[in-house]
């Protein structure tokens, strides 16, 4: 049952948009967070949400150079915007799970469970943080 991907302005009305700040743990409400804090996820990227939405069957369509309205950091981290869509031509769901924009946001949740995070979190090898950290105390020493 996967909805068809065509894209026109009249089409406009059966997507959602999605920014990387309605899913942000470090934001606040005013800043443009819309889910509870411990739903959301500690700096989502556009990416991710992608992953995450079409790795559930919606149809997704990222565009990486939008940028939040109320977002001041205009760092490639913060950009993109993904766009999810929940309606057919005809006005029916895509998939019956996610009736509503603030069931696609708390999708969120499987964000750190994907292997990118799970990769970022694996911690470096021992001995070359051991390595470096002697060359730290040699410099102290020459001061």
């Amino acid at each position: 049952m996967a909805c068809t991907s065509a894209r026109s302005p009249v089409d406009q009305g059966r997507f959602i948009c999605i920014y990387p700040a309605y899913l942000n743990n470090k934001k606040t409400i005013a800043e443009g967070r819309r889910i509870p804090i411990n739903k959301a996820v500690e700096n989502p990227t556009a990416t991710e949400i992608q992953d995450v939405c079409s790795a559930v069957g919606l149809n997704v369509f990222l565009e990486k150079n939008k940028m939040y309205s109320r977002e001041w950091n205009h760092d490639v981290q913060y950009r993109g915007r993904v766009q999810v869509q929940l309606r057919q031509e005809d006005g029916s769901l895509c998939l019956v799970q996610f009736p509503s924009r603030k069931s696609v946001m708390y999708a969120a949740e499987m964000i750190p469970k994907l292997k990118t995070r799970t990769q970022k979190t694996g911690g470096g090898d021992p001995s070359l943080q051991q390595g470096e950290g002697s060359k730290k105390g040699k410099g102290k020493k020459k001061k």
